[in-house]
């Protein structure tokens, strides 16, 4: 076969080429994500409910969701908390503050019952789609760091009114995306404040200003540090001056407050200052000190690279106001983090094995040739992650750098067997065919033991480790198979062109052509 290949080295270099060209191709096939669910027969159910909902009232719905678990034969075991989220029972559950209007509930699962839990997972989410009172989130444990979500949308704005507003068609938007759910816009959920219109002319008569009404209205509800107190242990205390309040403030305390005008009198708050409810935002964000409107989703029945993109181009065909931007953050955003850190390493490795072959061959043209092996190695990566139904993960990408490292060593192998055969005096296609004879049998049981190493984890099936065991077994049968004819035809390619002392440390007079 290598013979053949040597004879017709045009026509099969540009099969090789195609075939490259084929597996970039089907690279979409395989699809991104960043990390893949874990896999356990274990989910969670949150359950959200509106602001100002009583512990009562969030308990009800707790166990509504507790008698929908109980008719379903494949959960064992289920944990609630209301009130506040489950203890952390997985490594990257991030921790839930108190809330009286939330509760979680956490589901062991018996797969052997009938349905695995991606698939329980899927029907409780259509049986808990129309849930009335407020909004229950059936989600699966992921691999990898925590994210807020695995979509985040951020919008950059100063007016909170227009961030609100663009919140609000961008939260349609994602709505109308396919494979969506869960999408949630913290700034349509709206708090009720108590506003202090303060009538100016009414207190510049009095010599009050809006920073003296601002104090006092502080002072009297919130509290205000007067002096400190040390007792006899050398303790301090804070002594703070406030009106005596039973509990939290009320409309009504607002008519106890009275203003020192400018010339000592006492003055109602009332007389100078009208008290209103008025509707404010329950929740402003900020990210690197920019005001943000924030959008999260998750996806279902799609991959969340498939929506995230569909979510890039509907937001790249919106039409934004002057002064206001977006940005992804989620899952894009770490996985785009963690991918270009990894790339610049792979660069840095690539340009650090070039140069040391560079010195050591004193030639150019040979790294080059040594250097085909790599998309040798990406073709078979792909189809191994597109056959055993594996997406290109984070881990299957650290599989393929270290196949960087590995699929190399077999290119150098060859040319510099075929070097030291043309040292001895045979002619360049002879030495060729003896480095690929005699190499083969080292390469290919070297790539065998790798392969064989890695099966153990690559059949266990683990959605975290997996990915990578057959993105190295993929791209070393591949890289094996190929290099043992690709580098030899690029060897009689750019071998001649060469100057003689291309191979080793050799004077040029001493090698011969």
């Amino acid at each position: 076969m290598l013979a053949w290949c040597l004879r017709h080295r045009p026509a099969f270099l540009a099969l090789v080429v195609l075939v490259f060209v084929g597996s970039l191709a089907l690279f979409p096939l395989v699809g991104v994500s960043f990390f893949p669910k874990a896999e356990k027969p274990q989910f969670m159910v949150d359950v959200h409910l509106p602001r100002g909902t009583n512990l009562e009232a969030t308990d009800q719905a707790a166990r509504y969701v507790e008698r929908v678990l109980a008719q379903q034969p494949e959960v064992t075991r289920y944990l609630t908390n209301v009130g506040k989220g489950n203890p952390v029972v997985y490594y990257n559950m991030s921790y839930t503050e108190p809330k009286p209007y939330y509760a979680q509930v956490f589901v062991q699962v018996d797969e052997s019952r009938g349905r695995n839990t991606g698939q329980l997972v899927a029907d409780l989410r259509s049986l808990f789609g129309d849930f009335p009172a407020g909004e229950l989130k059936v989600w699966e444990f992921m691999q990898g760091p925590n994210t807020d979500a695995p979509v985040v949308i951020r919008i950059f704005g100063e007016n909170l009114e227009t961030l609100s507003q663009l919140a609000g068609e961008v939260e349609q938007l994602v709505h109308a995306i396919p494979g969506t759910i869960y999408v949630d816009n913290p700034l349509q959920v709206s708090g009720t404040g108590l506003a202090v219109d303060l009538q100016r002319d009414k207190a510049q008569l009095l010599g009050l200003t809006p920073g003296t009404v601002d104090r006092t209205v502080r002072a009297s509800l919130a509290g205000l540090s007067a002096a400190r107190y040390r007792d006899a242990n050398g303790k301090e205390y804070a002594i703070v001056l406030r009106l005596p309040l039973s509990g939290p403030p009320t409309p009504q305390d607002f008519e106890r407050i009275r203003l020192t005008t400018a010339a000592g009198d006492q003055v109602p708050l009332a007389q100078i200052a009208e008290v209103r409810l008025q509707a404010r935002q329950a929740v402003i964000h900020h990210y690197r000190l920019e005001r943000v409107a924030v959008i999260y989703a998750d996806a279902a029945g799609r991959s969340v690279d498939a929506v995230t993109q569909d979510v890039v181009r509907t937001l790249e065909g919106y039409r934004w106001p002057a002064g206001y931007r977006y940005a992804m953050g989620g899952e894009l955003e770490s996985r785009e983090e963690s991918f270009g850190s990894l790339g610049q390493a792979v660069l840095i490795a690539l340009v650090c094995m070039f140069g040391i072959l560079v010195l050591e061959f004193r030639s150019l043209g040979q790294p080059f040739v040594i250097f085909v092996a790599i998309p040798l190695a990406v073709i078979g990566s792909v189809l191994g992650l597109l056959f055993t139904g594996y997406s290109f993960s984070f881990t299957a990408f650290l599989g393929v750098t270290s196949l960087v490292g590995i699929v190399v060593n077999n290119s150098i192998l060859l040319v510099d067997t075929a070097n030291q055969k043309r040292l001895e005096g045979s002619p360049t296609e002879v030495a060729v065919l003896i480095a690929g004879v005699s190499r083969f049998i080292p390469v290919t049981l070297t790539s065998v033991t790798t392969i064989v190493g890695l099966l153990p984890l690559a059949l266990t099936g683990d959605t975290m480790w997996a990915p990578m065991s057959w993105a190295i077994i993929g791209g070393l049968t591949t890289s094996t198979l190929l290099t043992l004819l690709v580098v030899p035809a690029l060897y009689l390619i750019f071998t001649p062109r060469l100057h003689p002392a291309s191979a080793g440390n050799v004077p040029a007079g001493e090698m011969p052509r």
